[in-house]
């Protein structure tokens, strides 16, 4: 448990999420085992641990900007938040917010959802099996309260430019401060190799070194996205809730043909990668949430639309930088994203999905797709501000 606690304070911390002082991570085995000396640690804490069959809890205050976005939607919200982003809508459902750090109001808002907002202050979240529960939880309020803010801004501005609205001017004024604090995006080093894999154990090695880099240029959250390499006649592809920094025994190969269950524990998107593959010949897939691409596949603010609908069965043709916009639920149904991308991946070595991520390919190899996928976030981050400028 020791070393645990230890790992995912270090990932939160790599990751920008919130600084060492302010993680108050909780496991118990035999005893009480944190981060920091327990005598330190805020009392009603531990009394969850009375009230809820966990093993581990995690209350962190966010660093920013996810700190100044976390207290101005904390300050304008009563008793929930409701982000419609698809990691919110699969993973979070919703994030309550309770108004002080006690044990029966964290104990009742923890029983029925993965994590809660704490008044202005933070966020606390807890896991039954391992730490990584809770971090993944943690980082997933983050990145969903951060484009539940973006996405506010940009739907108010629209909706005060067409005169359906009055301007917020305390959202603007927020939105100004917050811009600010945003971290400059980083860039990848050369370590995803440009040539394609030789044999199966070098199309692990590749696939490893390109999650790692997902991860340390914080285009996906938490475990949240894969990847994929079709090598002979099977799919290689990361496991179902695999973390993408850490996919060392994380990747399963997948006959094309459907002749193995070796394809149960693999990631829940595998029948979308093997349409992409058939549909295109593309032999990389990376699948990433990059938050500013998120951001921007919601960028439509048609008066006759149905927005609860949109990321299910959008009929609008829309694109971000010549990047192609669909829609498509988790899944193989109707709706499902195994009928959406594979299509549009005929228009484009990427395509993004409404309110979840992008899809980027190459034929051969994983650095051209890692490319396209780094240069659609950060024409997404441009054209973004690019428009609330004008609006404002």
């Amino acid at each position: 448990m020791r070393q645990l606690i230890d790992t995912y304070v270090t990932k939160i911390v790599a990751q920008g999420l919130a600084e060492q002082e302010n993680i108050w991570l909780l496991g118990l085995d035999a005893e009480f085992i944190a981060n920091r000396p327990l005598s330190g640690i805020e009392p009603e804490l531990f009394m969850v641990f009375d009230r809820l069959n966990i093993n581990t809890l995690l209350y962190a205050e966010p660093a920013e900007p996810y700190r100044s976005i976390l207290c101005y939607l904390a300050s304008r919200e009563n008793s929930i938040l409701v982000p419609t982003d698809c990691e919110t809508r699969t993973f979070l459902h919703d994030i309550p917010l309770i108004t002080s750090l006690c044990s029966d109001a964290i104990s009742s808002a923890l029983a029925h959802r993965k994590a809660a907002i704490i008044g202005n202050r933070g966020i606390v979240c807890y896991g039954t099996v391992s730490p990584e529960q809770a971090f993944v939880s943690f980082s997933s309020v983050c990145f969903s309260t951060f484009v539940k803010f973006f996405t506010d801004v940009m739907y108010h501005l629209e909706d005060h430019a067409s005169g359906r609205t009055h301007r917020n001017a305390a959202l603007v004024a927020t939105y100004r401060e917050i811009e600010k604090k945003i971290p400059a995006a980083c860039r990848t080093r050369e370590v995803i190799p440009s040539s394609p894999p030789r044999n199966t154990e070098e199309t692990y090695e590749h696939m490893v070194k390109t999650g790692k880099e997902l991860v340390r240029l914080r285009l996906v959250d938490s475990y949240f996205g894969n990847l994929s390499y079709v090598f002979g006649d099977s799919i290689c592809i990361s496991q179902t809730g695999s973390s993408m920094d850490e996919l060392e025994g994380c990747i399963d190969t997948v006959p094309l043909d459907g002749s193995s269950s070796a394809g149960i524990t693999a990631s829940s998107e595998l029948s979308a990668h093997i349409s992409i593959y058939r549909n295109t010949g593309r032999r990389a897939i990376i699948h990433g949430h990059p938050k500013f691409t998120v951001v921007m596949s919601m960028s439509c603010r048609r008066p006759e639309c149905d927005i609860s609908t949109c990321y299910r069965s959008c009929r609008e043709p829309r694109s971000v930088g010549g990047i192609p916009i669909v829609s498509g639920e988790i899944g193989t149904g109707p709706t499902g994203l195994v009928q959406t991308v594979p299509r549009a991946m005929h228009e484009s070595s990427a395509v993004i999905v409404y309110g979840h991520g992008i899809f980027a390919t190459d034929k051969d190899s994983f650095r051209p797709a890692f490319e396209l996928l780094q240069t659609v976030e950060d024409a997404c981050r441009r054209e973004y501000f690019t428009k609330i400028q004008a609006l404002i």
